[in-house]
């Protein structure tokens, strides 16, 4: 990965990806570092990961729902971390490649199972009793098929389309998350705003972790966005290894998210943020019902 961005000889990814074998002079400076940093975000991505996956287990173990689209998300990022183990090798062509088509597999679909997370959470706010009654395994388990089906869909696509179509295709997916994102943002801050039995402490925690949700896909995918929509034509080679490791560092942003949706993680991130005490209330049936959906999500 480090002379050619994860390694892909496909001609329709790795342009669209930014090959940096195209700027001999800005990455024989820090192609080196890169390498380093690449391997420090594989053994970081792991560690976070397994620490997940191993959380998760844990409410499975409890008798508690377990959080389909959170799994699904978990192994995304496993996809994603092996490729990137492989691709870091001196590997043959055939199997860069292969592994190449994983990795964005894998990116794609994490997206994807990012926003289910915030709908589903939406849903749990703003429509508590439907979705208690509608929420089923075999609808849970067909948009995960959806959702698996779409990244492979796109990459078969950009793979026989013309190679200067490719990154206007990836800019396009990886946008529309964003609004469906700032709906259920939006959505769940109406809902809250009428909702006078949901404590303010729950109210903050629900609002903080869907807004961290945007940024840290902003901070995460928009520098790509930036860069396929500007055909690869910038020669800030700053930007292209930052945005490149933006997206490196998916795998570690998705375990911090699981960390997030946790209920009291984010309490006592606002509780050292705003110095303030939380005070422990009483809550009414109604808000029962929305701990209890959101323990199903988490």
């Amino acid at each position: 990965m480090g002379d050619n961005d994860l390694n892909s000889t496909s001609q329709n990814i790795s342009y669209a990806y930014g090959n940096t074998t195209d700027y001999e002079d800005g990455w024989s400076s820090t192609g080196f570092i890169l390498y380093v940093v690449t391997y420090v975000i594989i053994a970081a991505g792991f560690l976070s990961v397994l620490v997940a996956i191993y959380a998760v287990f844990s409410l499975v173990r409890k008798d508690k729902a377990a959080p389909i689209y959170v799994i699904n998300l978990l192994l995304t990022d496993l996809i994603q971390l092996c490729s990137m183990s492989v691709l870091m090798t001196d590997t043959a062509d055939i199997i860069s490649d292969t592994f190449s088509y994983l990795y964005f597999f894998g990116l794609l679909a994490s997206v994807g199972f990012m926003v289910c997370i915030s709908l589903e959470r939406y849903l749990v706010i703003s429509w508590p009793l439907w979705y208690r009654f509608r929420r089923t395994i075999k609808i849970s388990l067909m948009v995960c098929v959806v959702v698996w089906a779409l990244p492979l869909v796109l990459l078969l696509l950009i793979h026989f389309c013309d190679i200067y179509v490719a990154p206007t295709m990836f800019a396009v997916f990886l946008l529309l998350p964003y609004p469906l994102l700032i709906f259920s943002l939006g959505g769940t801050l109406k809902a809250l705003s009428a909702a006078i039995r949901v404590p303010p402490d729950e109210k903050r925690r629900i609002v903080a972790t869907l807004g961290l949700v945007l940024i840290i896909y902003t901070l995460l995918f928009m520098p790509s966005i930036i860069w396929f929509l500007a055909e690869n034509t910038t020669e800030n080679y700053s930007f292209n290894y930052l945005r490149f490791i933006m997206v490196l560092c998916s795998p570690i942003a998705d375990s911090f998210l699981y960390v997030l949706l946790r209920k009291g993680a984010v309490d006592k991130v606002l509780a050292s943020v705003c110095c303030c005490r939380m005070e422990s209330n009483d809550i009414s049936k109604s808000t029962e019902l929305v701990n209890s959906q959101c323990s199903a999500v988490i």
